[in-house]
């Protein structure tokens, strides 16, 4: 934030911001709308009403700030909004924020990130139009954090893409005989079980569905299902089964019949689907890779040696050091006996 900023936001204001990130995280990770979260302060500065985006569908953080105030009987004339997010101007599932905004007589809006989605993007402007102070990009890069793989979606125009892996310490996904079950920890799991929890969709190519019969669920550590589940989109030409799992319960079941990763991510764009997760195979992965659409990395690394057996990626037309992808470490978590990886390949930092 610059000095401008600083000068421009009061120390009360930053506190409610702040507050108002905790709210947004409340809000469904998977879905097609961001989190966002909304706190309503008085001229006086007390806090007169809160609110958090539910889900698509449901009223947006400002309105639901609104509607507490509403409730709490608080007068909204003059008052200060602090949101996440720049206050959409269009009509949708739900009206435009900020008319919301204009009509309750908030005479100060605060907002974090400014709304790159070009559809629900102007608010600010309208807002300053009606004659509302406004001030934009405070704690933009904690905002940012905030709205995760939603905005990177929103900025690419398709997808935001998580390659997961699972290997051993020698990058192995199963050993020579097929078996896999399990390579990794039962903590590095559920842990795989919580990414999946905050994506939209889970990709795999029907050479995986086939021989593992995945079912490609959301669960938590209790084993049941988590209340919103992930689209099961299978890639590739062959039919899946009847009886197979991905046809119980869970997401719906979704075969994109392709082995190209730029139509997948298409079907998925029309679909809304913000976040995917790419599962695998090595054939899928690595045509994703090969694709360059790959955002970020998430490679469970166990501590086991096993030799032989299929790579986590399939061949990628590399044959130099000079053409590897390479790249950049953002975190490296324990979780148990084996260790998480993130990492974002080195193109994103151009």
């Amino acid at each position: 934030m610059s000095s401008t900023e600083v000068a421009q936001v009061a120390h009360a204001e930053l506190t409610a911001l702040r507050h108002a990130f905790e709210l947004a995280r409340r809000g469904p990770a998977g879905g097609p709308n961001p989190r966002v979260g909304a706190v309503l302060r008085s001229p006086s500065g007390d806090v007169i009403g809160e609110g958090w985006h539910r889900g698509a569908g449901t009223a947006h953080a400002e309105v639901a700030a609104l509607v507490d105030a509403s409730a709490r009987g608080t007068d909204t004339v003059g008052a200060t909004a602090v949101v996440t997010l720049e206050p959409c101007n269009h009509t949708g599932r739900t009206g435009p924020c900020s008319e919301a905004l204009i009509a309750a007589g908030v005479g100060r809006v605060v907002v974090s990130v400014v709304d790159p989605n070009p559809v629900a993007a102007g608010g600010a402007q309208r807002l300053r139009e009606a004659g509302v102070d406004v001030t934009t990009g405070v704690l933009a890069d904690e905002g940012r954090a905030v709205l995760g793989a939603w905005l990177a979606s929103v900025e690419r125009g398709r997808p935001f893409v998580t390659l997961k892996l699972a290997t051993s310490l020698d990058g192995r996904i199963a050993a020579a005989d097929g078996s896999s079950r399990w390579i990794t920890s039962e903590v590095s799991r559920h842990h795989a079980h919580d990414l999946r929890a905050e994506v939209g969709a889970i990709v795999v190519g029907t050479g995986t569905a086939l021989a593992d019969d995945p079912s490609l669920t959301a669960r938590n550590a209790a084993g049941e299902l988590h209340g919103d589940q992930p689209l099961r989109v299978v890639v590739g030409h062959r039919d899946i089964p009847a009886g197979a799992r991905l046809r119980g319960p869970g997401g719906e079941l979704l075969t994109v019949r392709t082995h190209d990763p730029a139509e997948v991510l298409a079907e998925l764009t029309a679909r809304e689907v913000r976040h995917v997760l790419v599962e695998g195979g090595p054939t899928v992965a690595a045509a994703f890779v090969r694709a360059g659409l790959v955002d970020e990395v998430h490679a469970y690394v166990a501590p086991v040696l096993l030799g032989a057996g299929p790579p986590a990626l399939a061949d990628l037309g590399i044959t130099s050091i000079g053409a590897a992808v390479r790249l950049t470490t953002r975190s490296v978590l324990p979780l148990g006996p084996d260790v998480l990886i993130v990492a974002t390949p080195e193109r994103e930092e151009h």
